[in-house]
């Protein structure tokens, strides 16, 4: 159904301007959507992590029923902030698992949307043996067999490149290839970009990289930015239309009110995506260990800037306008 509305629209618009046709979908766990239906999003959180490593993880080594009844009343808790789609960030080798997020998705009615792409952080660990001998290329054809086939038998397609680096100066080959693999399959299917790194140090690197290939910084989510500690170098990534996430705030709030505050007075909110980063159901621990909710942002954060003069706009500039903005394709 979700192919043939895509294909329903492109056929309406033949013959229309450049700007009508270019309809802006995303791909969620249950189909393709128009962007517009995304609503207020949050782009970076997680159901399910297992971190026993890429040679060790397995389905077998958790219960979708057990991990469903602790993970579900958070997605249900969310709906009341008006929350309607929520990006799972947990990559492929680190338990990324498309049916298990479906059935969350029917359950809960929240679009949930997954990814593609590997993790190279913590010195490799979540990264397949395979992903050392081939190229940028070889890799880059399995994310977007991905994209055009579905994630393994599932039919269930990427929203989005999910990649990490490790945080070093200049880049392990290893990291540069991925960020080349990536670039290679934003360029195929339009997916957005969105790398776990840290300070602006490798961010600029990796955005060095894509700018090589032809790839405009827009298409690259500098994830965890909230490592930066100089605000100064906000304005410079905004400045080349890189998008700067703010994502760990399920874990605290106070560091992000000073980065938030900066960005509103510099005129560069519109640069700008938050997340919590929290959850998730852990497999190593008893009864999946203790979950982090979804909900600071709305129960600790808003209240905080508000008082600082943050409007409802902001907000909705966050939330609702710069994830469409930034993983519409």
């Amino acid at each position: 159904m979700a192919k043939f509305f895509t294909f329903l629209i492109a056929i309406i618009c033949l013959g229309c301007s450049s700007s009508e046709t270019d309809f802006a979908y995303i791909n969620t766990v249950s189909g393709s959507i128009p962007i517009d239906s995304m609503g207020l999003a949050l782009i970076h959180e997680h159901m399910l992590v297992d971190f026993i490593g890429a040679d060790s993880v397995s389905s077998d080594r958790y219960s979708q029923d057990e991990v469903i009844a602790k993970v579900l009343p958070y997605l249900i808790e969310i709906k009341k902030y008006g929350v309607k789609t929520v990006f799972d960030c947990t990559p492929s080798y680190l338990a990324k698992d498309p049916k298990l997020l479906s059935k969350l998705s029917e359950l809960s009615g929240i679009q949930l949307v997954t990814n593609t792409g590997f993790y190279g952080a913590v010195g490799g660990k979540y990264l397949p043996g395979f992903a050392y001998a081939e190229s940028a290329g070889e890799l880059a054809a399995r994310w977007i067999d991905e994209f055009e086939e579905g994630i393994g038998d599932t039919g269930i397609k990427p929203g989005f490149i999910k990649i990490s680096v490790n945080e070093e100066n200049p880049m392990r080959e290893i990291d540069a290839k991925l960020i080349r693999a990536a670039g290679l399959t934003h360029q195929k299917t339009g997916l957005t970009i969105a790398s776990h790194t840290g300070t602006w140090a490798t961010a600029k690197q990796e955005v060095a990289i894509l700018q090589e290939m032809g790839i405009d910084p827009s298409a690259f989510v500098w994830v965890h930015a909230q490592a930066e500690e100089d605000f100064q170098n906000y304005l410079t990534a905004a400045k080349l239309g890189v998008w700067i996430s703010l994502d760990g705030i399920g874990w605290s709030v106070d560091e992000y009110v000073d980065r938030l505050f900066f960005a509103k007075e510099n005129g560069i909110l519109e640069n700008l995506l938050i997340s919590h980063d929290a959850g998730w159901y852990d497999p190593e621990k008893s009864d999946g260990g203790d979950f982090v909710p979804f909900t600071n942002i709305f129960e600790k954060l808003m209240p905080v800037l508000n008082a600082r003069g943050f409007e409802q706009s902001d907000w909705d500039l966050l939330l609702k306008e710069n994830p469409k903005s930034a993983f519409g394709k």
